[in-house]
């Protein structure tokens, strides 16, 4: 019985190894038909992305270009505002400060604004011109603020009449008529309480005006102009000093003159000449 059922177990065992082989070589095929499958789908996308390449290429060009486009508009928009700008400060400028002096500042300091803009991108084509032609209306403005302020310091500094230099002293020190007299016997005690005095400076100036002629002070300052504001002050006030004190009686003698003089008649002027001067310097300077 073992012997004649061999036989049939070989048979078997053949049949297994045959679908076990076939089993493999359709494994085989299958795996082959997949290999050239996913090698096909690689070959397409290698070849789209070579046809996409120069598209991308371009897109970021464009991209770029568009940027450089943004750029340009937005630095040309910057410039187109300055030159808007100097066309207005231009045409206050040469009108003059005499009908709007704080307009006429306020486009002087936009001048030199405009001037900082350009000296800070002299890559701009246009900025060497503009610089020169700004930089000649602020030499203009320059001229025209140091004649307005020489004009204001002239208004304002007109000689003050004796009473109201008087009134700027307090109560006790203000001369009265019987003093007028008596002036040279008693020149020593008003000249110590002049010292000490607390004075009620005048107004010269309008509050009004005041910070403008300040404002003008500092544009001659920072133009290179100091010299000729100190000046126009000194000579403005000077002559203002000089004539208030010629009201006060202050006479302007010469050498001779005063050789001349008997010396008590002298000593008597120069006391008087003394409280004058520092009444009137305290006062108007």
């Amino acid at each position: 019985m073992a012997v004649s059922a061999l036989p049939r177990t070989m048979d078997a065992l053949t049949r297994r190894a045959t679908m076990l082989r076939d089993s493999l070589h359709k494994s085989q095929g299958n795996t082959d038909g997949m290999v050239a499958i996913l090698g096909s789908f690689d070959h397409r996308l290698s070849a789209l992305e070579a046809a996409m390449r120069p598209t991308q290429v371009r897109t970021h060009a464009i991209r770029m270009a568009h940027e450089n486009i943004d750029k340009t508009l937005k630095a040309g928009e910057a410039i187109l505002a300055q030159f808007d700008l100097t066309r207005r400060a231009e045409a206050t400028i040469l009108r003059g400060p005499h009908e709007d002096l704080e307009s006429y500042l306020e486009a002087v300091d936009t001048l030199k604004g405009i001037s900082r803009f350009f000296s800070s991108n002299k890559n701009f084509r246009s900025s060497e011109g503009i610089l020169n032609h700004v930089n000649g209306l602020l030499a203009k403005s320059s001229l025209k603020i140091e004649e307005e302020f020489k004009q204001l310091m002239t208004t304002y500094s007109k000689p003050i009449e004796p009473d109201r230099l008087f009134d700027c002293l307090p109560k006790s020190l203000r001369p009265s008529k019987d003093d007028e007299d008596e002036n040279a016997n008693q020149s020593d005690h008003p000249s110590k309480g002049l010292e000490t005095a607390v004075y009620k400076i005048p107004t010269l100036v309008p509050p009004r005006i005041l910070p403008l002629m300040n404002d003008i002070a500092q544009q001659l300052v920072q133009a290179g102009n100091q010299q000729s504001c100190y000046k126009i002050y000194r000579e403005s006030r000077g002559s203002a000093l000089e004539s208030s004190l010629r009201k006060l009686g202050v006479e302007k003698l010469t050498k001779d003159d005063v050789q001349k003089m008997q010396w008590e008649a002298l000593e008597a002027k120069i006391g008087n000449w003394i409280q004058f001067m520092r009444i009137a310097v305290r006062a108007l300077l």
